[in-house]
This record gives structure tokens, C-alpha cells and sequence, in this order.
């Protein structure tokens, strides 16, 4: 059972990110600060949830969340900076955007470049404790598998619609065949 807070703070911002181990495409992150009363039957870990149940719970998420915000490190900016800075400058990206200005902040793993202003935690799993990073965890998920189709239509060949840009045979050979693009972290070992 997914806890509802780690403080008693009201606006207590769960972050997460998606796409670290990918060999192309951003890194997402979202941050989400949940009602307390929020109840989405299936919301756990993205990772532990199919596509479509994913789907189903991002619009509930998006419907009933009091503030959600969803943004992104580029390949480039990954290239420039390493992917662990990449994540937290999405997810500072992810903070900034929300409407309102959380109280605390709630980070899935076990390190965070603090953000200004505002106190943290870091919790390893937290996506599968903790709603408000659960459903980020969702969010950035869904947000990137679905950058990462609307890529796969320009460039077919490397599956990104199944894979998502990850390191799987497939992608690999058509790197190896049709070599990578500008949308390949360059500085990842793709082969």
C-alpha cells in the first residue's frame, strides 16, 4: 500500500525521472503533489505497471493532481553535463514549472542537487512507497514513451516505439547499420 506523505507539509512534491539508462532521447522528470484524499486504484511504480494501466492512471493523475509538471534534459545536455546532472536538472526543470511552489520535495533514489529554497528527501524505492512519487514516477514514463514514438516516426529503423531508445539487441544492430543520430547520447557507450 502506497503511503500518502512523507511529512506534514501540505504541499509536498514528489519527483521521479525516466529514460536514465537509455542510449537516446531526453531524460524526463515530473513532479506531482497529490491531494491528500487521491485514490487511483493501480497507481504504483510505473515499472510495476503495464502501458495501458499506465495510461489509465496518468489521467488521473493529470485530472486530480493539485499541481503536476512534466520537462526534460536534452541528449545534448546529457552529452554536456552527464545523465545523473541531466536527471536533476529535468527535475529542478520539472519544479519550477508547477503552478504553485511545493513545500517540501520528495525524491525517488538516493541522491539530489538540493534545490533552492526548498528541503528534501531522498528515498531509495520511494516510487513504490510514496503516491506523490509513484505518480510521477507515471508521469515521466508516459511523457517520454510518448516523445519517444512520435521520434520513432522519423527514424523507424531503431524500434523506438517498442524500446523507447534502451539498449536492447535491436536497437543496437540498427546503431550498428544505420549508425546513431542527433538524438543519441554520444557519450553513452551504444555499441
Amino acid at each position: 500500500m502506497l503511503l500518502s506523505s512523507y511529512t506534514t507539509h501540505l504541499h509536498e512534491a514528489g519527483l521521479d525521472e525516466a529514460g536514465r539508462g537509455c542510449l537516446a532521447g531526453p531524460v524526463f522528470a515530473a513532479a506531482v503533489i497529490l491531494p491528500p484524499d487521491f485514490h487511483a486504484p493501480y497507481l504504483n511504480d510505473s515499472k510495476q505497471m503495464t502501458a495501458r494501466r499506465r495510461e489509465q492512471v496518468r489521467a488521473d493523475i493529470c485530472r486530480e493532481a493539485i499541481a503536476w509538471a512534466v520537462a526534460e534534459a536534452s541528449p545534448a545536455e546529457i552529452g554536456e553535463i552527464n545523465i545523473a546532472q541531466a536527471s536533476y536538472l529535468a527535475m529542478h526543470r520539472a519544479v519550477q514549472q508547477l503552478p504553485i511552489t511545493p513545500d517540501f520535495l520528495l525524491v525517488d533514489g538516493n541522491r539530489f542537487r538540493p534545490y533552492p529554497g526548498l528541503e528534501h528527501a531522498c528515498i531509495i524505492g520511494g516510487d513504490a512507497l510514496y503516491r506523490n512519487i509513484a505518480a510521477a514516477s507515471v508521469l515521466a514514463k508516459t511523457f517520454r514513451d510518448e516523445r519517444m514514438r512520435a521520434l520513432a516516426e522519423a527514424y523507424p529503423y531503431y524500434g523506438w516505439e517498442q524500446n523507447a531508445g534502451y539498449p536492447t539487441p535491436k536497437h543496437r544492430e540498427a546503431i550498428r547499420t544505420h549508425g546513431p543520430c542527433e538524438h543519441h547520447r554520444l557519450g553513452f557507450r551504444l555499441l
